[in-house]
């Protein structure tokens, strides 16, 4: 050490910056006592009531931590908030606690998002230590989020396989002769319209877009000998193999739109259905109707 250099007592140095705690819950008793007792044990803690406040508060600040209750009121709200606060503060520790001991398990496999799941009631000793250790270890890796819509353009051929495979084991569908190729003819225009709708969605109770290669796909499954359950059949299996592929990429999935995609899959999904019954009934019809010279 340099005769210049002047050593600062320890009681005079600044003070290490405490890490701050958003912690989001609508119990007004639990948030004001969890946020005493974070306070009194060294960590600088703002607060949020709804979902509404946490978001503001994410996109205007930066935090440490996050600590969020997954029900308010709604389940599954704090999602939301673990997924905003992965995009504006990726190095953030993200905690979520829930009432229901079975969460733990329960949600283990979709919060893939958060760094851990803390059951209520929370133990101070213990929430503290487990803070102050996900600090100390850092986050998970953030992971790469995309939205439904493209998870499905990129799988299409996979869920398309998948489907195939399913539709394989059905005896009743097998006894129609055809290519896989052939038989799933109709799927790469269906995905196409699927991850349109996704990306462009309608207001809710919409009816869904008319589909001309659905009609299509109706007529064609007259001609080619399918009877009309035989078509429900084939179209349950498709939705079975969609969620499938979803549930194969669920580490990328963004939490906070999924459950609106999965609602606007399965309405088109039936729509097109709907369409293709509409013109298989109408090819039968037809069918049945005099010659005429």
């Amino acid at each position: 050490m340099s005769g210049s250099e002047k050593v600062v007592p320890i009681d005079e140095q600044e003070p290490l910056p405490k890490p701050r705690i958003l912690l989001v819950d609508d119990n007004d008793t639990l948030r004001v006592t969890l946020s005493e007792v974070l306070k009194r044990n060294g960590f600088e803690v703002v607060v949020a009531a709804n979902v509404n406040q946490a978001l503001k508060l994410i996109g205007a600040q930066t935090f440490d931590v996050l600590l969020s209750d997954l029900h308010m009121p709604q389940p599954g709200d704090g999602l939301t908030v673990v997924s905003a606060m992965r995009h504006s503060n990726p190095k953030a520790v993200t905690l979520i606690f829930s009432a229901y001991p079975e969460m733990k398990q329960a949600t283990a496999a979709i919060l893939l998002q958060a760094d851990d799941i803390l059951i209520k009631p929370l133990a101070v000793d213990s929430l503290v230590k487990t803070i102050r250790d996900r600090l100390l270890q850092g986050t998970i890796p953030v992971r790469v989020i995309e939205d439904v819509a493209h998870i499905l353009e990129q799988e299409t051929q996979t869920t398309i396989d998948e489907w195939l495979q399913g539709i394989d084991k059905d005896p009743k569908i097998m006894a129609i002769r055809m290519s896989p190729a052939e038989r799933s003819a109709h799927l790469p225009q269906l995905f196409r319209d699927l991850v349109s709708r996704l990306r462009n969605p309608l207001p809710l109770g919409s009816r869904a877009l008319v589909s001309k290669a659905a009609e299509k796909h109706g007529r064609q499954r007259r001609e080619q000998g399918y009877t009309a359950a035989m078509m429900v059949e084939e179209s349950r299996m498709l939705q079975v193999s969609i969620f499938q592929t979803l549930q194969n990429n669920l580490q990328k999935v963004d939490f906070s739109v999924i459950l609106v995609g999965v609602m606007a899959i399965a309405d088109e999904v039936d729509s097109q259905l709907a369409q293709q019954m509409a013109c298989y009934v109408l090819e039968s019809e037809t069918d049945n109707l005099p010659v005429v010279a």
